[in-house]
Formats: C-alpha cells, sequence, structure tokens
C-alpha cells in the first residue's frame, strides 16, 4: 500500500489544476505540465487539494495501487514544477574546458575536436551559464530539467583519473590513481 498515493496534493494559489480526457494540466508562473492519468486511478479536486484514490478491481488491484502512489508523485511535482521550479547546476572542469551560451543552446568545449551543443528538453526548460564552467537547467517539469541536465552530463562524463569533464554540483568523484603514482608507491615499498 502506498503512502504517497494517499497524501493530499494542495494547490496553492495562482495555480490552476484541470482533468480533461485523463490528463491533469496543472498551470502557473512557471509553465504548464501535464500528467497522464492511467484509467485505474481516479483524481478528484476540491477546495484547493486534489485527491487521488486507486479503482480496485477484480484482479485484487495491485497495478491500481502501484499507479495510485505514482500518479500522486507526479502530481506532486507538477504543483512543485509550476509554483517553484525544478533546477540542477552542474560544473565543467578540465584544461581549456568551458561553455558559453549559443541562443537556447549551451555550446561546450571540452576537449574534442569539435564544439558540442546541448538544446533544452521541452517548452519550459531553460539553459543558462552564469560564468564559463558553470551551467544552470531550470524549468517546471523535472523530467525535461533531468533529461536536458544529464544529456549535458552524458556529453563529457567526468574522468576517473583527473576529474576533467562535466558533472553534477556536489557530486561525489572517486579519483583512481594513476599508474605511475601505483607503481612509485610499490617500487618505494619494496626497497
Amino acid at each position: 500500500m502506498s503512502r504517497i498515493g494517499f497524501k493530499p496534493v494542495s494547490i496553492p494559489s495562482g495555480v490552476s489544476f484541470e482533468i480533461k480526457d485523463g490528463v491533469a494540466t496543472v498551470k502557473g508562473a512557471k509553465g504548464e505540465v501535464s500528467v497522464r492519468i492511467p484509467s485505474d486511478v481516479s483524481v478528484e479536486a476540491k477546495d484547493g487539494v486534489v485527491h487521488v484514490a486507486p479503482i480496485i478491481k477484480e484482479d485484487g488491484g495491485k497495478q491500481s495501487f502501484e499507479n495510485h502512489g505514482t500518479t500522486t508523485a507526479l502530481l506532486l511535482n507538477a504543483v512543485k514544477g509550476v509554483a517553484e521550479g525544478f533546477k540542477k547546476e552542474l560544473e565543467v572542469f578540465g584544461t581549456g574546458y568551458r561553455c558559453q551560451m549559443k541562443g537556447q543552446a549551451v555550446s561546450m568545449f571540452l576537449g574534442y575536436s569539435h564544439t558540442i551543443e546541448v538544446n533544452p528538453v521541452g517548452k519550459y526548460t531553460k539553459i543558462s551559464c552564469p560564468d564559463e564552467t558553470h551551467i544552470l537547467v531550470e524549468g517546471c517539469d523535472k523530467q525535461e530539467v533531468g533529461q536536458t541536465a544529464a544529456l549535458i552530463y552524458d556529453s563529457h562524463r567526468p574522468d576517473v583519473y583527473g576529474n576533467k569533464g562535466v558533472h553534477f554540483k556536489g557530486q561525489h568523484l572517486i579519483k583512481k590513481v594513476g599508474k605511475r603514482a601505483a607503481t612509485t608507491a610499490t617500487a618505494g615499498a619494496k626497497k
């Protein structure tokens, strides 16, 4: 049984909630997010609060309870996204590695013979570069913000030997010892 599923979704002021043809649309100051409602889940909006309940069928309704929790979590994220927004910060490390804005896309120099450009995923997602080594991805849809940040991250994942590349701010990186350092350490131990 999902505990998240029974959590009521409160709608703050300035946010509108509408259900039509099995799709819940949440609109706010930051943008608009649509959430598909499965057929085995019922959604009711009353007095600024949305309640989600599973529709139990003859087969026991295990899938309806799973969809119940997922739908509630998606609606909570949609309301939070249009009211406050989501953001992910990335850092670029390496000699000569830098990033800059080119229209709405970010253009990165990451040690390759060519520049890499990443466009934002989704209508309400935007990318910005406060300086040459930081990238900020913001938007109202949590999935689109995460997808855009993942595309930027995948353009050059961090190197385990030198930590060069793109990584999320605050990400813990385990740095490996290079071959030269490992051989010198073992040679010094043999003497």
